[in-house]
């Protein structure tokens, strides 16, 4: 199988919805050229955290704009406010303790069984690559549904596993290669996939040569821009830097998978990216002055002239 042509989504909670509009972006650049939708031009698609729902919503056959509404349409399912955190909290003081994640799960895990059902990684219409990390054999997880242990797996238990944040919400409990595994979120791994899918698509069995070959499109949700001050930094405990190490790793990993990218593979690497403003940049955010944000900046970014470029030089690479 050629793994020519690599797609791979950043995690980055309900900033997905700004990766669903870019990739909007990218399928009406491809329609203007004559070619059809996304899963034509791409022959595996990784994704992690949210970009793996992302991912593995595309495979299923899901528009890159009915993907959009469905993050804006379930958003209060998936991180429900405050009174529903608080009431869940009170159920969970007993079992989890003072220091339980942030929410229970029940509301990512309703929305994902509605979207995927019983559908298997095997059952998707494109070759796709999720990261997860078992905490157990503290390994990571390779979620792939062209592997055949991996195929009968069901798609929305693959998608809870990766969107797994530690503090945000529980381990998923899944049975992988006939192993229990505790599964947490896959940004953990690689919050940007690319290295993952390049290395994937190197592999003898994919029959590509070198990276040189290779065209990737990596698909970030914004990039935070919020400091932490050095007073912060030295004097912050357990405590302090509890959430915020969460952003940090998954940003410093996010930054450092594009730089290796962009050198593996050089002018066939496209990445779209913008920075957040301090307030859009929360995983769990779900206002709708938050989300009219997220999606200002995600539409306002493809009409800037270098990203129109960028998208004209992928479409022709494509």
């Amino acid at each position: 199988m050629k793994m020519q042509r690599i797609l791979s989504l950043d995690g980055g909670g309900i900033r997905g919805l700004v990766s669903c509009h870019w990739l909007a972006g990218v399928e009406r650049a491809l329609a203007s050229a004559g070619k059809p939708g996304l899963l034509k031009h791409f022959d595996l698609i990784a994704g992690s955290s949210t970009g793996a729902l992302v991912a593995c919503g595309l495979a299923h056959g899901i528009s890159p704009d009915t993907l959009a509404e469905l993050y804006r349409a379930q958003r209060h399912v998936i991180f429900p406010n405050l009174a529903g955190r608080l009431w869940s909290r009170a159920n969970r003081l007993i079992s989890d303790g003072m220091s339980a994640p942030r929410y229970d799960g029940v509301g990512i895990e309703k929305v994902l069984r509605k979207v995927f059902g019983k559908t298997t990684l095997g059952q998707l219409e494109a070759p796709v690559l999720i990261t997860s990390y078992d905490t157990i054999s503290r390994t990571p997880v390779i979620f792939k549904n062209f592997d055949p242990k991996h195929r009968d797996l069901l798609v929305w238990e693959v998608c809870r596993a990766s969107s797994a944040a530690p503090t945000y919400f529980p381990a998923h409990a899944m049975k992988v290669e006939g192993k229990d595994c505790a599964l947490i979120d896959g940004g953990v791994v690689a919050n940007n996939p690319t290295a993952c899918a390049i290395a994937e698509a190197l592999r003898k069995d994919a029959r590509v040569d070198n990276s040189r070959d290779l065209v990737v499109l990596s698909v970030g949700t914004g990039e935070r821009t919020r400091s932490i001050d050095l007073d912060s930094a030295r004097s912050w405990g357990a405590l302090e830097w509890a959430v915020p190490i969460i952003d940090v790793l998954f940003d410093g990993n996010t930054d450092s998978v594009d730089y290796i990218a962009r050198q593996l593979v050089g002018d066939g690497y496209f990445r779209m990216q913008a920075e957040l403003l301090i307030g859009l940049d929360d995983l769990d955010d779900t206002s709708e002055t938050n989300v009219l944000g997220l999606e200002t900046l995600a539409k306002e970014y493809l009409t800037r002239a270098a990203t129109k470029k960028m998208l004209a030089q992928l479409v022709k690479r494509l």
